[in-house]
């Protein structure tokens, strides 16, 4: 196994906004960090831009880590290629009929549109039944004409989906051959490959965003490997999954859905990583972008991922991912009122161009960054440094006019009043992952990052109840700091759909050996080095006619029956607080995740130790006045690399840095430690 971890490793996100790296030289512990504006014409362009900013010899790098928004905003965006689907005959509206739930929940209204059009969706003569067992052949003849009308169509990948495949997948794979006889590229997907599970819509709904997204994720890819190369790189480039793990470039395209969500599942990754060096490992993650907000939910160090999320309506791509969830209020989110007169925020973004009205790039709309530099809380002189033109009157100008005239409010009150409903709006998607699930947030720390995430924490965790606040040394590059730690993970979900009393023991056993073995297999194909390799073990049961499922943890794959059931029916109590003792349990998937532990990586370094001052006094840099609760307050200002290593802060304060702004609410307490993070303790409580 040839060791790419060992010296520099290079860690680079885009996001919807900003594409940010860290260049992280073990050899010399050499930092190098970047932050640059995205380029979403084509995402390699402003990754290129970041080495670039970061002065990075990709001669010298031994690996590249990559979180990408591509497939991620394909499928939000429904920019997809052209796609066929081949299904059993009497099963192509699969797609469209769905699980017969509405856009909205309540009125007639609303519209939903299939990721694969119907003239598109061809059916053939084939069936199997739930068992395994041929009912009707393959009509061979038939799956060849119709993936030649496909091709005459004009379509660029396909799907093969029959029916009951996770139980025979023999007519998808004999499928999938005769296709490949006659399809120009390796752009055929077989539902049962990629999720081998029972419900035919989910399973249908993943493998067509798979197939929809394949070739765009593979041209992109590949162009950003000819970049590098032409730049001198001559390493692996690994690219991050929505679960948190990585994988070659050179494999990434052939189960393309696995990366939706990467780029949020990077953070959620360095928080875990971070909170664990930190002796916090029960977090609520919060990232806070240029876009929108993400939030997770870690316990004990490990992230939850689910292969139950639907990314928006009718879109349930059930690949394991980790369990973010997103609300859209970033920095550049904009604040306007609507038609009844109530204030709204977001999920509109003024991105990266324009930008906020105070990037000084021709914005000029009300946006959360604007409302708080009118509160105080970010320095002028460091935004309009971006291009310098636009003064904080000049803002306040246009959120008088704009929002405050219409409000009948000021310019600083209109501008407390965006921040209260972008905190409010926050703060639901964290009720989301925490309360709605059982967790009580005031059993954990938020972790905030993002560039934004740092300057609304505190008011978050006051609201939430949340007792400490962990802001880790570099919040604005996080995702790229997710990029270089991550683990690499394999995840596997196979369908047994059994109930518990006529579950063959042996049959489950068997099944968590089979996906061991393959998960192990994977990872030692990969050219990176790993101390160690950890089992996650976990079961998807429901009570028998019940629809919904529940993920019951295993310590172990060799459980027997009567463990089974108890577990179960803690987690059911814990989560329902009901009691279903008599009802019979069943176990519909089975689940592992084996992961290769990399090596330890240092953070210490991503604050510069030289840098720090011997006093508070000597990390100051002004004192100027902050808008907090209806009032002004003289708040002073420090520099956060110049901070001690270990300082204590009474709040109210500010730390500013490259990427964020850290705001310390009065009452609040900040202490330092030697990884470079902030623990706020809210209100001063221990």
């Amino acid at each position: 196994m040839t060791d790419q971890t060992s010296g520099a490793v290079a860690g680079v996100d885009v996001g919807g906004t900003f594409t940010d790296l860290l260049e992280l030289d073990q050899r010399s512990g050499r930092v190098r960090l970047a932050k640059v504006p995205s380029t979403l014409e084509n995402q390699a362009f402003g990754v290129m831009d970041a080495l670039r900013a970061a002065d990075c010899d990709l001669a010298a790098l031994d690996l590249i880590v990559h979180g990408t928004t591509t497939t991620t905003n394909a499928v939000l965006e429904r920019k997809l290629a052209k796609t066929g689907l081949i299904t059993t005959q009497g099963f192509r509206d699969v797609l469209e009929l769905g699980r017969r739930t509405r856009p909205r929940p309540y009125g007639m209204k609303g519209s939903f549109t299939p990721l694969i059009p119907r003239d598109l969706r061809l059916e053939v003569p084939e069936r199997m039944d739930s068992d395994g067992q041929v009912v009707v052949p393959l009509d061979e003849a038939a799956l060849r004409a119709a993936g030649e009308r496909l091709l005459a169509q004009g379509c660029e990948a396909v799907v093969v989906h029959f029916l009951h495949a996770y139980a025979n997948p023999a007519h998808e794979v004999r499928a999938a051959e005769i296709l490949r006889e006659i399809w120009p590229n390796d752009h055929i997907t077989m539902g049962h490959a990629l999720l081998s599970e029972s419900r035919e819509f989910e399973r249908g709904v993943t493998a067509a965003a798979n197939a929809a997204v394949q070739p765009l994720l593979d041209r992109y890819i590949r162009r950003l490997v000819r970049e590098l190369e032409r730049g001198g790189y001559r390493g692996d480039v690994l690219v991050m999954n929505g679960n948190g793990g990585m994988v070659s470039s050179s494999r990434v395209a052939l189960e393309a859905a696995k990366t939706v969500m990467s780029g949020p599942a990077s953070g959620v990754m360095a928080a875990a990583y971070t909170g664990r060096r930190a002796r916090q490992e029960n977090l609520i993650t919060y990232d806070m972008g240029g876009t929108s907000t993400d939030v997770a939910l870690i316990r004990g160090a490990e992230p939850t991922v689910s292969n139950e999320i639907e990314i928006e309506y009718a879109m349930p791509i059930h690949v394991p991912m980790v369990d973010v969830r997103t609300v859209g209020a970033g920095g550049g989110s904009i604040a306007r009122v609507d038609a009844s007169g109530l204030l709204e925020v977001g999920p509109e973004s003024a991105g990266a161009d324009p930008g906020p009205i105070c990037y000084g790039r021709g914005g000029m709309r009300p946006t959360i960054s604007d409302a708080n530099l009118i509160l105080g809380r970010l320095d002028p002189s460091r935004l309009n440094a971006v291009e310098g033109g636009v003064t904080v009157e000049a803002v306040k100008e246009i959120f008088a006019r704009e929002l405050g005239a219409p409000l009948g409010l000021d310019a600083v009150g209109a501008a407390e009043a965006v921040i209260r409903v972008a905190n409010m709006k926050m703060a639901g998607a964290i009720r989301m992952v925490s309360i709605s699930l059982g967790a009580d947030p005031r059993d954990f720390a938020l972790f905030a990052f993002g560039g934004a995430g740092p300057l609304h924490a505190c008011a978050l965790a006051r609201e939430l109840g949340i007792p400490h606040v962990l802001v880790p040394a570099r919040p604005g590059i996080t995702n790229a700091i997710g990029c270089v730690v991550a683990d690499l993970r394999h995840d596997f979900v196979t369908t047994i759909n059994t109930p518990l009393d006529q579950l063959d023991p042996d049959r489950l056993h068997a099944v968590f050996s089979a996906q061991t073995a393959e998960g192990e297999a994977l990872i030692a194909r990969e050219r990176v080095e790993i101390r160690d390799i950890r089992h996650i073990y976990s079961v998807d049961m429901q009570f028998v006619g019940q629809t919904h499922l529940l993920r019951v943890p295993l310590e172990r794959p060799d459980v027997d029956l009567a463990t089974l059931r108890r577990l179960f029916e803690a987690a059911y109590f814990n989560r329902f607080r009901v009691e279903l003792s008599d009802i019979r349990a069943n176990v519909v998937n089975v689940n592992c995740s084996v992961i290769g532990a990399r090596a330890e990586l240092d953070l210490s370094a991503l604050i510069d130790p030289t840098g720090r001052k011997a006093t508070l006094e000597e990390a100051w840099i002004e004192t100027r006045p902050v808008h907090f609760d209806g009032g002004w307050r003289d708040v002073p200002v420090y520099w956060r690399d110049h901070l001690p290593e270990r300082f204590v802060l009474d709040g109210p304060a500010i730390a500013q840095q490259m990427d964020t702004t850290v705001l310390i609410a009065p009452g609040d307490v900040a202490h330092g430690d030697g990884d470079g993070n902030i623990l706020i303790e809210i209100g001063g409580a221990a």
